[in-house]
């Protein structure tokens, strides 16, 4: 199979995050210490109206590695809706909804299911919002978990790599 194949019509309101790109983030809640972390995130057409998308992080200093994200953005052809499938390694999985609009994702969580060892305390929402400008492309996600209500979680820049 081709690494990416020809881009969807549907997707063309998408195409902007088509690539890999790396960058370094920051992460904070009220619950831990703030902490800085590299990341490579990866957007591939499938030749379908979804996009296949993977993210893995790492400790900028120490190097070790931390968070892992796959799934799918998948567009409602002739809309500008969009479902962000997304599977964590700790034990997670989410479907987020939201739009695009110009050089902007909006995502919030509609249905999140965990393990039944996941560590305590359990995530309840998540909300991503992905913005392009010039050739940064930038991240914050708000998170609320059993314990604490909707918070901003993570902030990443991010350049183009390929």
């Amino acid at each position: 199979m081709q690494a990416s194949l020809p881009i969807h019509e549907a997707l063309k309101p998408l195409s902007w995050l088509i690539g890999k790109w790396v960058g370094n983030g920051l992460g904070e809640y009220p619950t831990i210490t703030p902490f800085k972390y590299c990341e490579e995130l990866e957007f591939t057409s499938l030749g379908q109206p979804l996009l296949n998308y993977t993210s893995r992080t790492w400790h900028a200093e120490k190097k070790n590695p931390m968070h892992f994200e796959s799934g799918f953005l998948r567009i409602k052809p002739g809309t500008r809706d969009v479902a962000f499938m997304i599977s964590h390694n700790f034990g997670l999985s989410e479907v987020e909804e939201g739009q695009v609009e110009d050089l902007k994702l909006v995502t919030t969580s509609q249905d999140i299911k965990r393990m039944s060892f996941a560590k305590d305390p359990g995530v309840t929402q998540i909300h991503r919002e992905y913005n392009l400008q010039g050739d940064v492309l930038s991240l914050t996600l708000s998170m609320a978990t059993t314990n604490t209500p909707l918070t901003k979680h993570l902030t990443v820049a991010y350049k183009k790599i390929s």
